[in-house]
């Protein structure tokens, strides 16, 4: 197959962790060849379809150089994507307005019939954050509000919570408050912005200790091994980003149980590839951008993520052909 990434620059990959690497590193295994472009790269034109400006690499196994292009930036070749076998969205987070418009040109090249994965419609229909509220049943206390005094009256009801923005990445932006109330009015203000900004509010976990599960699923199945991100030096963010040390391990019975719910419904919906963040027994965020991990469990444990993933690509194509 002729294979399309849409990602961030490749000169910004870390290829010892990154998981669109592992998935081109399969692909080019496996005998597919690849293109690749950056959001900003793709166009549409009345009477035109869908195009982008790609190069075609190869990858060279080498740990610095890792890839080689058939032509460099400026230089690269206009190429519709109804063109290629499959457009793969690998762009990572924030989901921001120029992620919002790619979302809109992508759909528009399906209907000219390209076949891109994930879904343009489901990345928008289920933004990371919110995505949870459709499985209450999985998910710890939780509160989704503009309104200072709602925050508050939560953290009075439930003495420790965690606040977080909409659309952040990574650990940015999440806020720990616990009995006390300390700096809870400024932190409010920070996120809220004045009322402005609505907020994400839960109650805050202690099993996070244990780790926040990174669950992969992958065309509606689930990858038997999670990554456990715990936190480290007193930090309450788990996230790798934020120096989470990543544990990888069996999936739990909880866990199973989450995934198997979660993950054949929202492949039915286009989402060939999501990550389920777990703490404990409870879902805490739905992960459909750019989810990750793929390296750290196949190091840690042998099973192969990136296989999992391509073969899923493969047999999804051949169904939409």
């Amino acid at each position: 197959m002729n294979l399309l990434f849409i990602a961030d620059p490749l000169e910004s990959f870390k290829i010892y962790k990154d998981s669109t690497f592992a998935m081109m590193r399969e692909a080019q295994a496996r005998g597919h060849l690849l293109s690749v472009c950056e959001p900003q790269d793709v166009r549409w034109r009345r009477g035109e379809p869908v195009t982008a400006l790609v190069r075609d690499i190869t990858l060279t196994g080498d740990p610095v150089h890792w890839f080689s292009a058939a032509r460099h930036q400026p230089d690269e070749r206009g190429q519709a994507l109804k063109d290629f076998d499959a457009v793969v969205m690998r762009k990572d987070p924030p989901f921001d307005a120029e992620y919002f418009y790619a979302t809109h040109l992508l759909e528009q090249a399906e209907r000219e019939g390209a076949r891109v994965f994930n879904k343009p419609r489901a990345l928008r229909d289920h933004p990371e954050k919110l995505a949870i509220l459709e499985w209450p049943r999985f998910i710890g206390p939780t509160l989704v509000t503009r309104d200072a005094n709602d925050i508050k009256g939560f953290h009075a009801e439930h003495q420790d919570i965690i606040l977080k923005p909409l659309d952040g990445m990574g650990g940015t932006g999440i806020f720990r408050v616990k009995a006390d109330g300390l700096n809870l009015g400024a932190i409010i203000e920070t996120l809220n912005r004045e009322g402005a900004q609505t907020v994400m509010v839960q109650k805050f976990l202690p099993a996070i200790a244990e780790g926040d599960k990174r669950i992969l699923v992958i065309g509606g199945q689930p990858v038997p091994f999670c990554l456990a991100r715990i936190p480290q030096g007193g930090e309450v963010r788990g996230n790798l980003a934020a120096g989470g040390k990543g544990v990888a391990q069996p999936l739990s019975a909880r866990d199973r149980e989450i995934a198997e719910a979660i993950g054949p419904v929202l492949a039915g919906r286009g989402l060939l590839l999501m990550g389920l963040d777990v703490i404990g027994d409870s879902l805490t965020e739905i992960n459909v951008t750019s989810p990750t991990c793929f390296q750290e469990i196949a190091d840690q444990t042998g099973f192969d993520v990136a296989a999992m993933f391509v073969q899923a690509l493969e047999a999804a194509v051949a169904r939409q052909r």
